[in-house]
């Protein structure tokens, strides 16, 4: 869908994320042979490194994962490491028009239930992953919006029961920040932020302790049935044969490889900056005072947060293009923003900038399944910006459902299961992106 430089699986982005974690690589082989399997796993992320760790451990399975780059190379390690509510772009109202108040209240259960399976995953298996925060932000960017996100938490307290707590204009500096386009907003007890690439790259280990194993660098590049109805996966020097498949890459899922992966999906760029370490005195300018993740109110949203090192990391969605100039623009616009609502750090240099693919769907929610048609073919994705959360638990799901327990399907939500449908002409997706971004900058605006 974008610049051939988003799909580049031989290179890693040169991230933070990259720089502080890629000496923590194992470097497995590629697919070089004829081999066999239980289950293949086409993406290696936290969706099929958590399903290949529930296989190979709990129902001693044997599970390969298949990644075209390097494990982690997709959104599993670069995203902005918030483990956050909630997993759709749908408002609370839509989901209970569209599935009904049992199936809403049940999907964000799921959601804090995937917020604390994320934590106990890497407290279970002691994986350094750089936990920070306790909670997560939302702040209104303008004086209009306060009222919104107090609803919205006041819905989310009766849905699920998490705590959560209200601060006006002048108190929210007190908890959590200063600025110009800071409001009030609402903190949500529940939620943290970590260092995606660690995590990947701690649960790729787990997993392979477990007896899974890891073929990074090896794309499929041809995917077909044999005659006693095994999957069969080619890559450039190898091929796998499998009972089972999943998918579960994401946004960037290869549509070419199957018919019914064609037009599910659509993917959406999202690009991070990250400053140099800021001092205590320019931390203070801000009245800066949490270490947990924030969003602002917006509907082209900004993410932001404190990393352990006092960098700060500055996320928002952008460009439609994935090229180089596409790119370029849109730093130099998220660097003036940035000055704009951080002025006291408006000369602050930044040491990183990259870009990767957050995936929709056209209802707006996960799709968690298996093909009708073919019942040894299964799926994850469409995490809408929220993986961290949710791709873990939605791989542990899948792999028990995979290997016939009835609790891996019956534990996905409604609003999760199944074929999310086939986007309208897909050959159309980046002008519906470009329309959408339209509508929500004069929406944000006004």
């Amino acid at each position: 869908m974008y610049h051939h430089s988003i799909y580049d699986h031989a290179n890693n982005v040169p991230s933070y994320w990259e720089d502080t974690a890629s000496h923590l690589r194992s470097y497995d082989k590629p697919l070089q042979a004829v081999t066999t399997c239980d289950v293949a796993i086409i993406g290696g992320g936290f969706t099929g490194l958590s399903a290949a760790l529930t296989l190979a451990n709990d129902f001693s399975l044997d599970a390969r994962v298949v990644e075209a780059g390097d494990i982690g190379w997709g959104a599993s390690g670069r995203n902005g490491g918030f483990a956050c509510l909630a997993a759709t772009k749908l408002s609370i109202d839509a989901m209970v028009k569209k599935f009904g108040k049992q199936a809403t209240q049940e999907f964000y259960k799921s959601q804090v239930g995937g917020i604390e399976f994320t934590r106990n995953l890497i407290q279970e298996n002691h994986i350094d992953a750089d936990i920070c925060g306790n909670g997560n932000w939302d702040i209104a960017h303008k004086a209009n919006r306060l009222s919104e996100l107090k609803e919205y938490a006041e819905e989310i307290t009766q849905l699920t029961g998490i705590k959560s707590r209200l601060f006006g204009k002048s108190d929210l500096p007190h908890s959590a920040h200063q600025s110009p386009e800071q409001f009030g907003g609402v903190f949500l007890e529940s939620g943290f932020a970590l260092h995606p690439l660690k995590f990947a790259l701690g649960l790729a280990e787990t997993a392979k302790a477990a007896g899974a194993t890891l073929y990074p660098k090896s794309k499929v590049i041809e995917l077909e049935k044999n005659n006693k109805g095994q999957h069969v996966l080619k890559t450039k020097h190898g091929t796998l044969i499998a009972k089972h498949l999943l998918i579960a890459a994401n946004g960037f899922m290869p549509e070419n490889l199957h018919k019914s992966l064609h037009g599910r999906i659509v993917p959406v760029i999202s690009n991070i900056l990250v400053t140099r370490p800021l001092s205590g005195e320019e931390l203070a300018a801000q009245e800066w005072n949490t270490d947990s993740p924030l969003c602002n109110s917006r509907n082209l949203l900004f993410y932001y947060r404190k990393l352990p090192d006092n960098r700060l990391l500055f996320g928002a969605r952008g460009d439609i293009s994935g090229n180089e100039r596409g790119s370029q623009k849109t730093r130099v616009w998220m660097e003036r923003r940035f000055a704009e609502i951080f002025p006291a750090w408006a000369t602050v240099e930044f040491d990183y900038f990259w870009r990767g693919l957050v995936c929709m769907t056209e209802r707006m929610t996960p799709a968690l399944g298996r093909l009708n048609e073919d019942p040894t073919f299964w799926y994850s994705y469409g995490y809408h910006a929220n993986g961290v959360n949710t791709a873990p638990m939605s791989g542990h799901l899948m792999a028990k459902w995979i290997a016939g327990s009835n609790e891996g399907e019956q534990a996905i939500p409604a609003v999760m299961r199944g074929d999310p449908g086939k986007i309208p002409f897909p050959g159309l997706r980046k002008a519906y992106l470009q329309t959408a971004y339209w509508k929500y900058a004069f929406d944000d605006w006004r």
